[in-house]
């Protein structure tokens, strides 16, 4: 909001400024405010709009690229989430109050991709990541059925917050990690071969090793949120993940802004927002704006870094 690059920008290792982190508007853009708690945007060039959603509110707004406008996309949307693409362009939607993962196709219908894991209805799917061959990983935390604000107040049939893998080939629902307090975000490596996943209760981001088959192993820490270079305390809370085509992971840290962590886990910077931030996304005909959902509002930032899509760069092997 502010005009002063400083304000913006906060760079806590050189690496921040020589990566070009900085380069691009001096300061945010706010495109839409007035929404209760705004999450799960998503850049969908075919249309040339950001969707995201207002939770709840139970409603899916757009945000038009070319004249500005801001209308609602889908009413009584089932409380949903987080957003994606998958390979063919059709839309992903986390829906926590339906409690399911759903597939907008090409002619408006709706399927679903996921909504039950051994018989037993799912907590409340948060976010999801797509990988090439059509894989699905989505995360399933309890935020949706903890109270009647952000779903239905319900019970846990599952006793636990995982992260699932859906088979593109059968439908299955696979488990696939349990290591979690309430799994967030999540993202695969530009080259497809590791699944990151911030956890919002244990506060850290953790990384797993992708085999051909979708298992995932070695799971461990990648970083870790309350604290700044220096010792200084932080007031990050993780929640959704996303790289830039330079490795780089930026991260949704609520009331801390937006975090920058180098490949080898290093915090390296931060963009100040005003509002504690929920979700980003990375769209524009470049792919280096930065759309940012942070509480009530709707922000970007055209950036001197390029983001991945939505599923990924494509594997070379």
């Amino acid at each position: 909001m502010s005009g002063e690059r400083g304000v913006l920008y906060e760079m806590f290792d050189e690496r921040f400024r020589t990566g070009r982190c900085m380069n691009g508007d001096a300061a945010l853009e706010v495109l839409h405010t007035g929404c209760r708690w705004a999450e799960g945007p998503l850049y969908v060039p075919a249309w040339r709009q950001v969707v995201w959603s207002d939770i709840p509110n139970d409603r899916m707004l757009r945000w038009d690229e070319e004249t500005g406008a801001v209308g609602v996309f889908r009413r009584s949307a089932g409380h949903t989430n987080g957003n994606t693409l998958d390979g063919q362009g059709r839309l992903v939607t986390c829906e926590q109050g339906n409690r399911r993962v759903t597939r907008t196709e090409h002619d408006g219908t709706v399927s679903v991709l996921a909504d039950r894991w051994q018989g037993k209805r799912l907590n409340s799917p948060n976010d999801a990541t797509v990988r090439s061959d059509g894989t699905l990983w989505f995360s399933d935390p309890d935020f949706g059925i903890t109270s009647d604000y952000e779903g239905h107040r319900a019970v846990s049939e599952i006793g636990a917050n995982h992260v699932y893998r859906v088979d593109p080939a059968t439908g299955e629902v696979h488990l696939a990690a349990d290591c979690f307090g309430a799994p967030n975000g999540l993202v695969l490596s530009p080259d497809e071969r590791r699944l990151f996943v911030s956890d919002t209760k244990d506060n850290v981001i953790r990384v797993f090793d992708v085999r051909e088959d979708g298992e995932l192993s070695d799971g461990r820490v990648f970083a870790r949120g309350g604290a700044k270079p220096g010792g200084a305390r932080a007031a990050a809370r993780f929640d959704n993940i996303r790289f830039d085509d330079e490795g780089r992971l930026w991260v949704a840290a609520m009331g801390d802004g937006v975090h920058c962590y180098d490949p080898d886990g290093t915090l390296i910077g931060r963009l100040v927002v005003p509002e504690a931030v929920s979700n980003i996304a990375w769209g524009g005909a470049k792919r280096n704006r930065l759309f940012i959902t942070a509480e009530t509002s709707l922000y970007s930032v055209v950036m001197g870094v390029t983001g991945t899509h939505p599923t990924g760069s494509r594997r070379t092997d």
